[in-house]
């Protein structure tokens, strides 16, 4: 029953109740209230909606003895199939030793997954200024345009131009290549993780991964719990997020978990374009005015330092 239909039911039976004896009446006026009190799933707010995004493929380092850029990013497409979750991905066609660009993007174009652009090896804006800058997506554009890639920006770093003048010569190259921008809602640093956790494995140190584990989950949960907030005291709605994660070893391990942990915090999976077609993603259309839009934490959350398993 729509919303619609719960009114006209509350209606026909305060209709009745006026016409009922008295006790009747009374049966028929609390059944009533119990509708307009009760929570309805036609009235219920809809589940926030979270796009699972990847970053620096085809690798991103360091990683434990034994992993590979293929064998890390096949476990993380295992984890996102058993949890019939989509995601995009971003590549680094500069990155990496020769063969791990092939073999990683025909496992991941296997799995039905779209990718753009990183820039060729992960430069940032802010360092190297608008015309390098430009040349490296023309760069990786020249790469990937040939396997499959769809016209997606993430900026490396999240860095698009400390200078409005360098920000907008950016955009504007990238409104002219009919580009989109990836925007970020969620992200709790994930790639901090992938450090530590390869000391730990290289000592051996089940005790420090295991402690690994349940601080990455807790800040997933903190930047998600967080992300929510932002958004309903702006909006008083959930924007659908956006997530920006690495295809790190660490990540691997905890993929299973954490998109467990999503669905739990009621999550619903969608796409990278489903989720920015909404108003709050406007400007990541470069031809609209800068900087895409972002959900700010007003506090950082804590996160592994080189004091974890120290070398």
């Amino acid at each position: 029953m729509g919303e619609e239909g719960v009114q006209a039911e509350v209606t026909t039976q305060v209709a009745t109740a006026t016409r009922a004896p008295a006790a009747k009446s009374t049966r028929l006026l609390a059944a009533a209230l119990a509708l307009v009190l009760a929570p309805h799933p036609a009235l219920a707010a809809p589940a926030p909606q979270i796009a699972l995004t990847f970053d620096d493929l085809p690798l991103h380092t360091p990683y434990p003895s034994g992993d590979t850029p293929l064998s890390v990013t096949d476990a993380i497409l295992a984890a996102l199939k058993q949890a019939r979750a989509p995601a995009f991905g971003f590549v680094n066609a500069g990155k990496g030793e020769a063969g791990d660009l092939d073999t990683v993007l025909d496992h991941w174009r296997a799995a039905g997954l779209p990718f753009g652009n990183h820039g060729f090896r992960h430069l940032n804006l802010d360092k190297v200024g608008a015309a390098e800058f430009v040349a490296e997506l023309d760069r990786d554009q020249a790469a990937l345009a040939p396997r499959g890639m769809k016209p997606w920006l993430r900026y490396p770093f999240l860095a698009e131009g400390r200078d409005p003048a360098m920000r907008d010569a950016v955009r504007a190259a990238l409104a002219q290549r009919h580009y989109r921008i990836a925007g970020v809602s969620l992200s709790f640093d994930d790639w901090a993780w992938n450090a530590p956790y390869a000391r730990c494995a290289a000592q051996g140190n089940t005790a420090a991964i295991a402690d690994l584990e349940a601080r990455f989950l807790s800040a997933a949960r903190a930047d998600a719990e967080a992300a929510r907030a932002a958004s309903q005291a702006r909006f008083r709605r959930d924007v659908p997020y956006v997530l920006l994660l690495h295809v790190g070893a660490f990540d691997a391990r905890m993929m299973p978990r954490l998109l467990a942990l999503y669905r739990d915090m009621g999550f619903r999976f969608v796409t990278l374009e489903q989720a920015q077609r909404d108003p709050f993603y406007a400007a990541t259309d470069p031809a609209r005015p800068g900087p895409t839009p972002a959900l700010l934490r007003t506090t950082p959350l804590p996160r592994p330092g080189d004091d974890v398993c120290p070398a």
